[in-house]
């Protein structure tokens, strides 16, 4: 079953959730951000080779226009392999662990496991950046507290999703870990 919804980040601009459940036990969650405009592509192209023409015109020497075209394209190699994702997604099954990977705009994925037995929960967080944004979380168990927590692990960093898809996602990873208990407990 697979089913999409629309929501938006912090700063206003559109995020597309995708929930595929493969079982009751496990699911996907695919959150997709806007994809580079050739709008801002070619503002930020032009704002650098007019700032180039520029001193070429002050100083006369056409190593400045050579350097503006190569430190151009070599940002934008950089930005759209180190920077820009184009979704994150985040996949659960409550007897093997949690996955999340983000795959970058040139092709580029980055993926991190966490067995579900060092997971302790998975909550929602809130932080001050210029304003109030929640964030959601996976938190880890201390191996040397059972009641501690060793680390807390930050999802859907880049897409920045408000607290309405927030909660979506926090909703089906807790039925998950309640399902995920319940079958770890029962004999």
């Amino acid at each position: 079953m697979e089913d999409e919804q629309s929501f938006s980040d912090i700063y206003g601009g559109r995020l597309a959730l995708q929930r595929r459940c493969y079982s009751p036990s496990c699911l996907e969650f695919c959150l997709s951000c806007p994809r580079i405009t050739l709008r801002s592509l070619t503002a930020v192209t032009c704002t650098v080779w007019l700032a180039a023409y520029g001193l070429f015109t002050l100083c006369e020497n056409s190593m400045i226009l050579s350097a503006a075209i190569f430190i151009t394209l070599l940002g934008l190699l950089g930005y759209l392999h180190f920077v820009k994702i184009d979704h994150e997604t985040l996949l659960i099954i409550d007897s093997l662990g949690i996955q999340m990977t983000s795959s970058y705009a040139s092709g580029k994925e980055s993926t991190t496991f966490i067995e579900m037995g060092e997971v302790k929960d998975v909550v929602i967080n809130e932080a001050i950046y210029m304003k109030v944004i929640y964030y959601l979380c996976i938190l880890l168990k201390d191996p040397v507290e059972p009641h501690g927590i060793s680390q807390v692990v930050p999802l859907f960093q880049s897409a920045k999703p408000r607290l309405d898809c927030l909660i979506e996602v926090y909703r089906s990873c807790q039925d998950i870990l309640a399902h995920q208990r319940a079958t770890s407990t029962s004999p």
